[in-house]
């Protein structure tokens, strides 16, 4: 191959817009737009060809600041909007970014949805098991005991486990990172990346406005060693190997599985629909829309 030929090396910069990102100073969704801008780069992937889609939230502003194309959407219907593009357009490499209220409350139908479909798409859950944007309401994967302005006297209500909620949704792909681990998170969106099929990652991410440190458990430097299990593929685990038990641990009873828990490739939504369309067009080809419009029962109205 001729230098001429070989494509320019991408950097993280090519994939930043030119928008002033709008999140409060040391919000960890700097960093998680960091590592995904990072990960394109290394990846070298088309920007033509290259989609985020959001619903409402702080982490919804993400398809502003990626130099992609990209949907701001309404609340909770990323997954689902996601899916159309994807279906119309099966060469399109779709990532859904989405949070824990925004995915998990409203959108909860959409995301159960998009995973049991296995469409081959990325699902990024920001996870700071807060409502952000609308001033510090406890969402689906606060703590109990959690004291909010919804919750003034604490949380009574079990939080939501994303990871399990997608393993019970038949995830074919379930994964976690934290936003500061840069390194981590990087190889987790790769890998997330390499998988065809939905792609589930769960990120943990520090809203230090209404939730500062609430993830300090098994962050800190001082415990994170003891309170992390770092899964890498054919290596062996402390705590066991099943994804349903990984998902189920957390701090401080157990450490924190971060990695990839679980990945089984399986067919994919939009394939499916692809071939099925395929197989009908051989058995009955493409006819004519008004002929189909005024097939079988029909009306005439007249003045």
């Amino acid at each position: 191959m001729s230098s001429a030929t070989v494509p320019d090396k991408r950097t993280a910069k090519d994939f930043a817009s030119d928008q002033e990102i709008r999140w409060c100073p040391g919000c960890g969704d700097y960093a998680i737009l960091k590592a995904v801008q990072r990960t394109l780069a290394d990846l070298g992937v088309p920007k033509e060809k290259t989609v985020f889609v959001s619903g409402i939230g702080c982490s919804s502003r993400f398809p502003y600041y990626m130099s992609t194309y990209g949907f701001h959407t309404i609340h909770g219907r990323a997954p689902a909007i996601g899916t159309g593009v994807k279906v119309a357009n099966p060469d399109l490499d779709i990532w859904i970014v989405t949070g824990d209220g925004d995915g998990l409350s409203i959108g909860g139908n959409h995301t159960i949805h998009a995973l049991r479909r296995n469409i081959d798409l990325q699902i990024l859950l920001f996870n700071n098991e807060i409502y952000g944007l609308t001033k510090g309401q406890y969402s689906p994967t606060s703590r109990a005991g959690t004291v909010s302005p919804s919750t003034p006297h604490g949380s009574f209500e079990t939080p939501m486990s994303p990871g399990a909620l997608a393993l019970g949704a038949g995830a074919r792909f379930v994964a976690r990172s934290v936003d500061t681990m840069q390194k981590h998170l990087v190889e987790t969106l790769t890998r997330a990346h390499g998988h065809r099929g939905t792609s589930f990652v769960e990120i943990f991410q520090n809203c230090l406005v209404f939730n500062d440190g609430v993830f300090s458990d098994f962050t800190e430097k001082s415990v994170a060693s003891d309170n992390q299990i770092h899964l890498e593929h054919g290596r062996p685990l402390m705590f066991g190997t099943l994804a349903s038990m990984l998902v189920g641990l957390c701090p401080p009873a157990f450490p924190q599985a971060l990695g990839v828990i679980y990945c089984n490739p399986g067919p994919t939504y939009e394939e499916n629909v692809r071939e099925q369309i395929t197989a009908a067009k051989t058995v009955q080809p493409a006819g004519d829309l008004n002929t189909l419009i005024r097939a079988g029962k029909t009306w005439e109205v007249k003045g």
